[in-house]
């Protein structure tokens, strides 16, 4: 008889084998189950779909006649050989840094050699507006499967009230926690984490030595480095540090270490003169505003800091894992440290994942792409091939193999020592419409067109 926690009558009985029937054969075609591999045993697929052993028996020998699968006696039931192909296209949907970030051209072809069944259709996303934006225009009009996003973009579609259109995805058990908590939604994770980093020093230790300047350290303070960029600077030739202090990874690490956040007090009223908040912003303005050690370059992204720092002509920069890829077969001689700090040690935390379209009409090959990035073997020639964290944490924290040939910094292990600072945007408290407006309120104190006050009142109205 079958399980009576689903006896609901002949009707739901020819359903729920329809089901299994239907979910085999999708996984045996998507490549899921690839020709050689056993299926599920009976046991298994009577608990999962709520059949008995004889109703299990007679869906798998539909796929039997089907030619999906053979019985082996006493072993289960194996795909076969040469099993119908039934070719989908995956649309993909990728920022403009995620073939650094992921080296996704050779995860592409390792996935395509695993799965010749199903084709990504990789799509680099540039709109005039923002990422986020062309991702949601893309999924209203069908055009998106899966795509990658960071936790901002998370937040950000959250909050334009996508969730419904993400696909829940499994707990991932091996992945680091703080990786996955930043794609949790109402205790569903709604995006499989694929590579984080959190905000650190990169610095160039030939300057440091030839000026005999001790390199940093977690003890640094930004007092440290104002005066050791200092001494590092050389008129003309070289700036002591630098930042794209535009990057939404890199100003809001400086609010972060106020340790406060932006909500009002018990009386309602927020004041942002006076505040922790406000010594974060005035340090910030005086770090860039310092000319004798940072650049008045007009940077147009990260990457004009990476070339800078390249060229010789930068002895810091603030940095994240991904960005250094730039530097992984470049001749650098050169180091990480923790970011320095005001009150306490915290460094932002910068994860990006993949998601899901709900509404996507390829579904099943969607999610066997996603699994795929987040599998231990994608996680191991992501970790191999670039200076990128691996989500998952066996990958990210094995021993570096024999032979590397990527420049990388001798601390590379350093963001198993910092992991207590890490924190994200949202323990700002601030809603995406409120980060982007202080965005631009801080744009115009740093660059001297509206006074401190002025901005303390606009801050005021806005929380």
């Amino acid at each position: 008889m079958d399980n009576p926690r689903f006896q609901t009558g002949r009707k739901s009985f020819q359903l729920r084998l329809q089901h299994m029937v239907d979910s085999l054969r999708s996984d045996i075609l998507y490549g899921v189950y690839p020709p050689g591999q056993l299926l599920p045993s009976e046991l298994l697929l009577t608990e999962q779909y709520g059949l008995s052993n004889k109703s299990v028996r007679k869906g798998l020998d539909i796929l039997v006649s089907e030619g999906l699968i053979v019985k082996v006696d006493r072993v289960g039931s194996r795909v076969t050989d040469n099993i119908p192909v039934a070719p989908v296209s995956v649309s993909f949907g990728y920022s403009s840094s995620i073939e650094r970030d992921f080296s996704l051209s050779a995860l592409l072809d390792d996935f395509h050699s695993l799965h010749r069944s199903i084709r990504i259709k990789a799509m680099p996303l540039r709109s005039t507006v923002d990422y986020i934006k062309a991702v949601e225009e893309y999924m209203d009009n069908g055009l998106l499967d899966t795509f990658t996003l960071n936790n901002l973009d998370f937040q950000q579609l959250l909050e334009d009230g996508y969730a419904q259109s993400l696909n829940p995805m499994g707990p991932e058990a091996q992945s680091y926690r703080f990786a996955q908590e930043a794609f949790i939604d109402e205790q569903q994770l709604l995006a499989k984490p694929v590579v984080f980093s959190p905000l650190v020093l990169a610095y160039n230790r030939s300057h440091f030595q030839e000026n005999h300047v001790p390199e940093p350290d977690g003890s640094w303070t930004w007092e440290d480095v104002v005066k050791h960029a200092s001494a590092l600077a050389v008129p003309g030739v070289r700036h002591g540090l630098y930042f794209y202090l535009l990057s939404d990874n890199r100003w809001p690490a400086f609010l972060l270490q106020s340790c406060m956040r932006f909500e009002p007090s018990v009386n309602g009223t927020f004041q942002l003169d006076g505040s922790r908040l406000m010594e974060s912003i005035r340090l910030c303005k005086r770090l860039i505003t310092s000319h004798d050690l940072f650049p008045r370059y007009l940077s147009e992204n990260s990457d004009d800091v990476n070339e800078l720092f390249a060229q010789g002509k930068v002895s810091m920069i603030l940095t994240n894992y991904m960005a250094i890829n730039d530097f992984k077969e470049m001749n650098i001689d050169y180091d990480l440290s923790p970011i320095p700090f005001m009150y306490e040690p915290r460094s932002l935390l910068n994860v990006i994942g993949i998601a899901i379209n709900r509404n996507s009409k390829q579904l099943q090959a969607s999610k066997c792409f996603a699994d795929y990035l987040t599998s231990p073997r994608a996680q191991s020639i992501l970790r191999n091939r670039s200076l990128s964290l691996p989500a998952l944490k066996s990958a990210a924290e094995a021993p570096l193999e024999s032979g590397d040939s990527l420049n990388r910094p001798a601390r590379f292990f350093l963001f198993r020592e910092i992991m207590f600072s890490y924190r994200t945007h949202q323990e700002l408290n601030l809603p995406m419409s409120s980060f982007y407006a202080l965005k631009n309120l801080l744009k115009q104190y740093w660059s001297d067109l509206i006074d401190e006050q002025t901005l303390c009142d606009h801050m005021e109205r806005l929380i």
